[in-house]
């Protein structure tokens, strides 16, 4: 039982790790990525679709993210997306296929992308932080009911409290080394 407890929010917690290190591949650092646009959904016959299911994205620069449709009918729904998105870049639409320039990030712009990066290692750590404690609650429920005896409890509590500090130690890390990326120019 109290093992159980800790593998199962080991795993949650790892999984928040992995969900920020995925939600800051969205984040621009002034090269092209296809992440910056394959979770934006295009309204594709009245159904929210993922861009990287209507088309293909490459990259022919390292400033520019070319994409091109399957089904050509879908270019203006694919502009109106992009356009809509928190991605800030302006899309060319060339016939056959939308182009996406990047431009070299501004001193200011890469301070309010650190900013992002932090509030999201902030909201990582929180989502641990709240694992943690419901993992707390419930050894010490085990423990009134008598799963558990308190010397067990206690050493539990010790193991859920260092995987803990192991995955926001990794969120830390991940979060300089994603700050880095955006302040190098």
């Amino acid at each position: 039982m109290s093992n159980d407890i800790v593998a199962t929010v080991d795993h949650k917690m790892a999984r928040a790790v992995e969900a920020m290190e995925r939600d800051f591949q969205g984040i621009r650092t002034g090269r092209a990525s296809t992440s910056l646009v394959e979770r934006i959904h295009v309204d594709y016959y009245g159904t929210q679709t993922p861009l990287n299911q209507l088309a293909g994205i490459s990259i022919p620069e390292s400033h520019q993210i070319v994409i091109q449709p399957w089904d050509r009918s879908v270019l203006g729904a694919i502009e109106k997306a992009i356009l809509k998105s928190d991605v800030g870049l302006t899309p060319n639409v060339d016939g056959t296929v939308v182009r996406l320039n990047i431009p070299q990030l501004t001193e200011e712009r890469r301070r309010d992308l650190v900013k992002v990066v932090h509030k999201r290692m902030e909201e990582a750590r929180v989502e641990i932080r709240n694992l943690r404690r419901e993992a707390s609650d419930q050894l010490k429920k085990a423990e009134r009911d008598g799963e558990v005896g308190t010397d067990d409890a206690h050493r539990v509590q010790e193991a859920i409290q260092k995987a803990t500090d192991r995955h926001i130690a990794e969120v830390d890390r991940v979060g300089a080394t994603k700050e880095q990326e955006v302040l190098e120019v």
